[in-house]
């Protein structure tokens, strides 16, 4: 099945956002010698998209444009062991197993990122996603009050009239498994500011239940609307409703008759699912049995970007990705 033209419409705006930036990110990569990722890299470099800088020895055909680092000689290698040690001496980390762990492309790389030697990473082509967010989260760290690290991805439907020009968020879809109210209020609130960075349109946000402003009452239900309390409370300003159920967010005569006066029943862009479960099967019938085309998992919340990949990623994945990464700088 061929991609939806809101894919098409995703990447050439995302391509034409960066371009905009005013400076050239500089965007690592711990897998420094995976095909794929040499690949992307050059593909960046040759467009004058972004820096890649490459973990590794640099080869004697290294792409033009394409900066390689060198975890076993960096001189930055003592200033990052001494980083990590000061990060994470409070979990009986020893000054030795820092200077170690600093080392390793996945730690070496998000250090490069906590340092200010990059402005962001991407990784995960060559390693779980369990070790890859564990090294952002370590490394990096969140953003100032926030506590919950979270993904989101950026479903392109066949349908351009739903989501902005058929793209919608759905978070969270890989990280967080059971939130609860708070954790569902920062998962919303940082999916908005994604939405933001990433595609310039304001979001309007719906949490997402099997009830409707009350139709059914369960603890579940009680959670949602404890967790759009507490947004509100925090950004007033925000476009967010819920609990809702799927109709109701995006379809608008459905949102009229089950949510009237809401601003964002009928015409949600960015869904929040009660938990992982239901998040993460939803994105895949989606993709399935929808032909949507799914971007992601991006995360979300950390004090300086850093993206996960799929190890089944292609040089197209990492391409994509590394852009919705220099837009979070």
């Amino acid at each position: 099945m061929s991609l939806p033209p809101s894919a098409a419409w995703l990447l050439n705006d995302l391509v034409k956002r960066v371009r905009a930036l005013p400076t050239k990110r500089r965007i690592v990569f711990p897998e420094g010698s995976d095909p794929r990722v040499v690949e992307a890299a050059a593909r960046l470099a040759s467009e004058g998209l972004v820096t890649p800088i490459l973990v590794g020895k640099k080869p004697a055909n290294a792409p033009e444009g394409v900066l390689y680092a060198d975890n076993e000689t960096c001189p930055r290698l003592k200033e990052y062991a001494a980083m990590y040690y000061e990060r994470r001496r409070a979990k009986s980390v020893t000054e030795v197993e820092a200077a170690q762990i600093a080392k390793r492309p996945l730690y070496y790389a998000t250090l490069m990122v906590a340092a200010g030697q990059a402005d962001g990473f991407v990784g995960g082509a060559a390693n779980t996603t369990g070790e890859t967010v564990r090294a952002a989260f370590h490394c990096i760290g969140t953003r100032p009050g926030v506590k919950t690290v979270s993904s989101v991805m950026l479903m392109c439907v066949r349908d351009s009239a739903l989501g902005h020009n058929g793209v919608l968020a759905f978070a969270d879809c890989a990280i967080i498994i059971d939130p609860n109210s708070v954790e569902l209020a920062e998962i919303a609130i940082a999916s908005a500011r994604t939405f933001q960075e990433l595609l310039g349109a304001e979001p309007h946000i719906a949490l997402l239940s099997f009830s409707t402003k009350g139709s059914a009452t369960h603890p579940f239900v009680e959670k949602i609307a404890e967790a759009v309390r507490i947004v509100r409370e925090r950004m007033p300003e925000m476009h967010i409703d819920g609990e809702m159920q799927a109709d109701a967010a995006l379809v608008a005569a459905v949102g009229q008759s089950k949510a009237p006066g809401s601003t964002v029943a009928g015409f949600a862009n960015t869904l929040i699912f009660p938990d992982v479960a239901s998040g993460n099967i939803g994105y895949k019938l989606v993709e399935r049995l929808g032909g949507a085309a799914a971007y992601g998992p991006f995360l979300q919340g950390l004090l300086k970007p850093a993206n996960d990949l799929s190890r089944g990623c292609s040089a197209g994945d990492i391409y994509s990705a590394a852009l919705v990464t220099a837009l979070q700088c």
